[in-house]
């Protein structure tokens, strides 16, 4: 027989992904074989292992990498491009997995190996970031049950693949039933007060469920629980008990039937508890902040208390003012969660006038995507080109760009994947890494970054006219990608956002939604798509006065989510007196002004803290928060009209925040930029309270 075997594109194990020719059915073999093999190498490497850097810790990366380039496209495609053919596959294959990182995490000879090295003569000849990711090494074979045996060892790995399982599970329940529901709008009176931008949105929805000839102007139309439908419902829509409707099935999703996440909610804390109970920490919440930049999980209340205290009265307030402001437009019935988002959109137009529509023609994604480029380049003197049609992608809509250094040559890449696909895609934005920087025989390898939006997508030929929360979210995840790419640590192991703490990881990110007030960089991204017109200047001003609207509410709300998040993981007892559902009420009465309607089920789709890395670690947000608003404290400081000053600070933001990675602590990374610990007065300031402070 002649013919060659094609190789499964899976296995190629370096490069960039060929996601044209990936093919569900491939990956239950090739993700087999790469066990297998992966499987020998280890045997290979635990027999022949030697204490030294290159004798363990460069072999043992090769393995890692191989092992995550394959299983990260899958997880990758996961959420961007879901089917029925791939979640098949990858809960075959799941188990396995699982399975062999648990046998990496817990070999003992490289984990003798590792405190060998960490004991021995030479580790002061190690650099900073090579003693970093020794230190993570132990800590982490340590966190992987290395130390455990017999049933306890046999137990722990029963339960770490039962976890695995739920989490798939919880996340797929939340994408489908985020899918399932559809309100079908049919005459003038159910689209009364709703915007252009979102009667497109609704009949183009419309038209892919089947309503072929749908139209913005005639309808019918579709609104979904998908983000970019969803919210701009609830501010406008003036039917009252259609926004109900819409809510409610919002608050319930993923919570009865078949798709019920309340039962892999009680057993994943149960089986997270277990997990900390054989490592010997209290709580689960313990054992989180064994890898976290905060000390403990009282350091961790302590910054929620600061918070909950400082925006409580001011949410108390805003409710009044919000409550006394509808009434005196003739709303007379009690103000309900659905009528919240409705009122606050009518007084933020009234009191600013402002209004999100209004500003999306100014906001279009290319003009946009120039303006974060040319402040990319200001900032940290990097030069970002498109680069379409040199990597393959997962769908159309994808686009590929190049970062060049000051003297032109590409030092990283990113794909951008921007618009909402509620059928494919899970919702919320998010960055991946795709390749991490590193060294390999002496040549450098270039990272490259993954930036997945959920933005309104571009309806009736016009390009995607962004709101301003998506232009802030677009600046966010670039945050996130800039820490990658930007890198300057040759070992992939503490390169980038590799081995940086947790709660220290959205400090990029929260830091480059700053510049979105900046009135500079905010009226060169801003022009009307159809004109060219800059944002004109009473627009920004009042972008800037209305950016604290209601801001002890949206405090209040993300403290709320973060205390119920270390309450579950640190005092709930599975299966004890207290309901989860009870859990949520009593935190409510102190971090709650509206008390949460009994059928609000909103922790079924919360899927941050089941389904993603967030568990007993929701409070990040704050902790980086701290640290990216005294950050850009810096940049305020040196004068934010003053271009020397400006390009100064960013390249020291570059050089340690974006460079160093993992590579050092993070208190220290920012002590180097900062030139001392952060402090929360500017973040109290920016979000307006500085009152509190």
């Amino acid at each position: 027989m002649t013919a060659t075997v094609q190789k499964n594109p899976l296995l190629i194990g370096q490069g960039l992904p060929p996601f044209q020719e990936i093919q569900p059915e491939q990956i239950e073999p090739g993700i087999q074989e790469l066990l297998q093999n992966l499987a020998t190498e280890l045997e290979t490497l635990e027999q022949t292992v030697e204490p030294t850097w290159a004798g363990l810790v460069e072999p043992l990366t090769q393995i890692e990498e191989r092992l995550t380039w394959s299983w990260s496209i899958i997880g990758h495609l996961m959420g961007v491009k879901n089917s029925p053919e791939l979640r098949a596959a990858y809960e075959a294959v799941q188990p396995g997995l699982v399975q062999f990182a648990n046998q990496l995490g817990q070999s003992q000879p490289l984990y003798a190996a590792f405190k060998q090295i960490r004991a021995g003569a030479l580790w002061d000849q190690l650099t900073a970031a090579q003693q970093r990711i020794v230190e993570a090494a132990i800590r982490d074979a340590e966190l992987s049950g290395v130390g455990l045996e017999g049933e306890t060892k046999e137990r722990f790995n029963q339960i770490q693949q039962e976890l695995a399982e739920l989490s798939t599970k919880f996340s797929n329940h939340v994408l489908d039933a985020t899918k399932a529901f559809q309100l079908v709008l049919k005459t003038p009176e159910d689209i009364e007060g709703l915007p252009k931008s979102l009667l497109g949105l609704a009949a183009q929805a419309a038209k892919g469920a089947g309503h072929e000839a749908a139209t913005a102007a005639n309808g019918p139309w579709v609104i979904t629980l998908d983000y970019p439908s969803y919210v701009p419902f609830l501010q406008h829509s003036r039917r009252r008990d259609l926004r109900e409707q819409v809510y409610r099935a919002f608050i319930s999703r993923a919570a009865s039937g078949d798709l019920d996440n309340q039962p892999i909610i009680e057993r994943t804390l149960e089986l997270r508890q277990q997990v900390a109970d054989i490592l010997g920490y209290d709580t689960y919440a313990d054992l989180s902040m064994a890898r976290k930049m905060a000390p403990s999980v009282a350091a961790v209340e302590q910054l929620m208390e600061e918070l909950r205290s400082a925006s409580y009265e001011a949410a108390t307030r805003e409710l009044e003012e919000l409550t006394a402001f509808a009434r005196d437009r003739g709303f007379t019935a009690e103000l309900k969660q659905w009528d919240v988002p409705f009122w606050s959109e009518r007084m933020r137009e009234e009191l600013y006038g402002l209004n999100d529509e209004e500003l999306r023609p100014y906001f279009p994604l290319p003009q946009v995507l120039d303006g974060l480029f040319a402040l990319a380049k200001r900032l940290f003197g990097v030069t970002i080109t498109p680069a379409d049609g040199e990597a393959p992608v997962w769908h159309p809509d994808v686009r590929y760009f190049q970062v060049a250094g000051e003297t032109g040559e590409a030092i990283a890449h990113f794909y951008l994947d921007p618009y909402s696909r509620p059928a494919e895609k899970r919702g919320g934005a998010w960055m991946d890494d795709c390749v991490n920087r590193g060294k390999v025989k002496e040549q450098v390898r270039l990272p490259v970054a993954y930036l997945v939006c959920n933005q309104s997508p571009p309806v009736d030929g016009k390009p995607s006219l962004m709101n301003f929360r998506e232009v802030e979210t677009l600046f966010h995840e670039f945050g996130h990608g800039l820490q990658h790419m930007l890198t300057t640590v040759d070992y992939a192991g503490a390169a980038g956002i590799n081995n940086v703490e947790w709660d220290a990881v959205e400090l990029p990110s929260q830091f480059m939604e700053n510049w979105c007030y900046h009135r500079e960089t905010l009226l060169k991204l801003a022009r009307h798509y159809e004109t060219s017109e800059p944002l004109p200047e009473d627009l920004y001003q009042k972008i800037l006065a209305a950016r604290n609207f209601m801001t002890g509410s949206a405090i209040l709300r993300q403290v709320s989510f973060g205390w119920l998040d270390i309450e579950l993981h640190h005092r709930y007892q599975p299966g004890g007196d207290e309901t989860i559902w009870e859990v949520r009420d009593r935190l409510a009465k102190t971090t709650t002004v509206m008390k949460p309607l009994p059928e609000d089920a909103f922790l079924c789709a919360f899927g941050h803290i089941f389904a993603g890395g967030y568990a007993a670690g929701y409070y990040s947000y704050f902790w980086a928060e701290v640290l990216s608003a005294d950050a850009f404290a810096a940049f305020e400081e040196a004068g934010l009209e003053d271009d020397t000053a400006i390009t100064e600070t960013g390249q020291r933001f570059r050089n340690t925040v974006l460079a160093l990675g993992g590579s050092q602590h993070p208190m220290e990374v920012f002590k180097s930029f900062r030139g001392r610990e952060p402090s929360t007065q500017a973040l109290l300031r920016h979000r307006g309270l500085a009152s509190a402070a």
